[in-house]
């Protein structure tokens, strides 16, 4: 009996790839990050969206708004855009889906814009469902993002097959495709929302299962662009031997090492210097919270100094209302709007929420690399 449980749960969970590619040499690294222009972006999500299954879907895949947003941002000197995919997308449509983002790489390429393509995601509401997504929830930050995968999916190991399949064939298909910029494979994989009382902790011990494989699914799909998935936890992150399984496999697996900081300048360099005994290029894949402390003016510039990619929260303002902040959901912006914007550049018109930034934004991304000079005031 035992032998053949075991045999069964062999069958349902899909072994580690045998034939996946290694993880590549930090020379490997090193070489392909002195080839690219400096990463200089957003989280992006059209203004038209509230969530990614909004964003993707058939009937409301907005391509003339990503036109014109993409406009604004290589206007502004943008390089990249980190964009989030979802495995329910795939399941509804494989074919459609795969064409509306070779859609997409063509107007950011038309803008000179090399994505970075998001395949899971641990944040926000753990049930997504396809179809019309609900309206936003008036004054509160990101009211209608959702997980992927959902719970129903994470706690059923019958479906990892699915996501597999969903894994290797994203990566599979645009393996070559030289206007991606990279894979982040699972953001933020030990998140779990307390704003959802049913999105406990206990999905960490489904994520630390999964990650290795994610890693291996998308490495058997050799890829020409790098994989990585960025650490996020207030933990000493050079110290491997104090890290939790799922931050230890992120940091030994990841091609080019990535990360989130929304802390005041001083604590974003304290970062980065924990990062680089790795040896392998930086990219910052979230930043920019001003009520926090981590801004366009103080943090960016060092980004730039210290030759480290950099990706902040947002762009446009629109469905996801970012521009609130993480307490918006304790107390919800319905009466009067935040002192200042959280996160957020560009107002729905296309208008900067503070010139200033938009200046510092073209004026590093103009300058070689490790200089950061900034406009006058």
């Amino acid at each position: 009996m035992r032998k053949a449980l075991l045999l069964a749960l062999a069958l349902l969970l899909p072994a580690t790839a045998a034939n996946a590619a290694d993880r590549w040499t930090a020379e490997k690294a090193k070489a392909w990050w002195a080839m690219q222009k400096w990463p200089v972006g957003g989280n992006y999500i059209p203004s038209t969206a509230i969530n990614q299954l909004e964003m993707w879907q058939a009937d409301t895949f907005d391509a003339s708004r990503i036109e014109q947003e993409f406009t604004w941002a290589q206007g502004m000197g943008l390089t990249t855009m980190r964009v989030f995919l979802h495995d329910m997308l795939w399941q509804q449509d494989a074919t459609g889906f795969k064409r509306r983002i070779g859609q997409f790489l063509t107007i950011a390429a038309r803008h000179g814009i090399k994505p970075v393509f998001v395949l899971f995601d641990s944040c926000w509401d753990p049930h997504p469902k396809l179809g019309v997504q609900h309206p936003p929830i008036p004054g509160v930050h990101n009211s209608g993002w959702v997980q992927g995968p959902g719970a129903e999916a994470l706690n059923d190991p019958r479906q990892y097959p699915r996501l597999e399949s969903y894994v290797k064939d994203i990566v599979g298909s645009f393996a070559d495709d030289n206007r991606i910029l990279a894979w982040d494979v699972w953001n933020e994989p030990d998140n779990f929302a307390s704003q959802y009382p049913d999105d406990t902790s206990v999905k960490i011990a489904h994520v630390t299962e999964l990650l290795p494989r994610v890693f291996d699914w998308a490495r058997s799909a050799n890829p020409s662009q790098p994989l990585t998935s960025g650490v996020w936890h207030d933990t000493n992150w050079n110290d491997l031997d104090h890290l939790n399984a799922i931050e230890k496999n992120q940091l030994t697996q990841s091609d080019i090492i990535s990360f989130h900081d929304y802390n005041w300048p001083e604590r974003f360099a304290a970062r980065v210097k924990e990062l680089q005994v790795y040896g392998r290029p930086l990219l910052c894949t979230e930043y920019m919270a001003r009520g926090n402390g981590s801004t366009i003016d103080t943090v960016l510039p060092l980004g730039k100094m210290l030759d480290v990619g950099m990706i902040n929260w947002g762009f446009v303002d629109g469905k996801t209302q970012t521009r609130y902040p993480w307490d918006s959901w304790q107390k919800p912006y319905v009466q009067s709007q935040p002192p200042i914007w959280f996160h957020e550049i560009l107002r729905n018109d296309g208008t900067p929420y503070r010139p200033r930034e938009v200046a510092i934004i073209k004026s590093l991304s103009a300058s070689p690399r490790g200089q950061a000079p900034l406009p006058p005031p």
